[in-house]
């Protein structure tokens, strides 16, 4: 297996075999033997394994076939909509975005090239027609380019902050306010690689929410981004003392998750808006919930029947 990947956010400034066996799952040593071997390396200079990763740089993995394996389809992945310019999937909960090294589950490129959708080949290698992602443990609609125009126009809309995007979320305890906005910098936790925090040193990030339906112990809002920082959603609400259900990383109550029947956050990528590349046209998709967050939404209704009050708004 030949692929080439930007080194992640999260292993800036990180040794390189750390930064290998954490890409690809496999244990420190074995990293090491892959540097050492010539399977693992960065494109334009030399690494051992204590080199250092920087800003910038590019892993180069050139496993053998044993190391390979073929990615599965994600066969029960929706379109939500699609013509000659663009394709919106409705991501299930265990697809990501895009392959990256140990990842081994379907990404969403992969299953929409491999169902015989054509794909701008504009953007990065392995990333080609992506403007924005989801992680692999929120569901909802990803926007994904087929056409040159439609990359070139969809990026411009998502950097420059055009596209509106509508999450809904279910966050622990009762907020005190129907609406509010989360105005907070995020950057990396240094107490761990693959987790964000609210830091004078992160990157600037807005949040909007608007309660949509109370239940005491829960409550369910619909979010708007300003920013698109990486775990956003989670951060900013753990940061507010209402993690969302179900998010053990930022917070959240481990029974109230198994109370519910949750094995991931309860988040969903509801709603994108945005001005179609080449008609120009305001467009408008929408999604509706998964069965597990349809389920759980239900049994938490149920479970604060004393206190549940009509929903605010749809």
């Amino acid at each position: 297996m030949n692929r080439i990947t930007p080194a992640p956010d999260a292993l800036i400034g990180r040794r390189f075999d750390v930064a290998v066996a954490k890409m690809l799952g496999v244990s420190r040593s074995k990293a090491a033997e892959l540097i050492e071997d010539g399977q693992a390396g960065v494109l334009g200079r030399s690494m051992d394994k204590a080199a250092v990763l920087s800003e910038g740089d590019i892993v180069d993995f050139e496993l053998r076939e044993e190391q390979a394996s073929e990615e599965p389809v994600a066969q029960e992945m929706g379109i939500a909509y699609e013509d000659d310019d663009i394709v919106v999937v409705d991501k299930p909960v265990g697809v990501a975005a895009h392959a990256s090294v140990g990842w081994t589950g379907p990404t969403v490129l992969g299953s929409l090239i491999r169902r015989g959708v054509h794909i701008t080949s504009l953007g990065a290698p392995g990333r080609q027609g992506i403007v924005s992602r989801l992680d692999v443990g929120t569901s909802g609609l990803m926007l994904v380019c087929k056409s040159d125009l439609a990359y070139t126009q969809m990026r411009r809309q998502f950097s420059e902050h055009e596209v509106l995007k509508t999450y809904h979320a279910l966050v622990q305890g009762d907020l005190k306010e129907d609406r509010a906005t989360i105005e907070a910098p995020i950057g990396r936790a240094k107490v761990s690689d693959f987790r964000f925090t609210v830091t004078a040193a992160g990157k600037p990030a807005v949040t909007h929410w608007d309660v949509l339906e109370r239940f005491g112990r829960a409550t369910l809002v619909s979010v708007n981004l300003e920013t698109g920082r990486t775990h956003q959603i989670r951060v900013h609400f753990s940061s507010i003392g209402h993690p969302l259900a179900g998010d053990p990383m930022y917070g959240g109550n481990p029974k109230l998750a198994e109370r519910l029947g949750l094995n991931r956050q309860w988040l969903h990528a509801m709603q994108l808006e945005f001005r179609h590349p080449r008609t120009h046209v305001w467009t408008t998709v929408r999604s509706t919930y998964p069965a597990d967050l349809a389920q759980a939404l239900e049994l938490m209704r149920e479970q604060s029947m004393p206190y549940a009050r009509n929903e605010i708004r749809q």
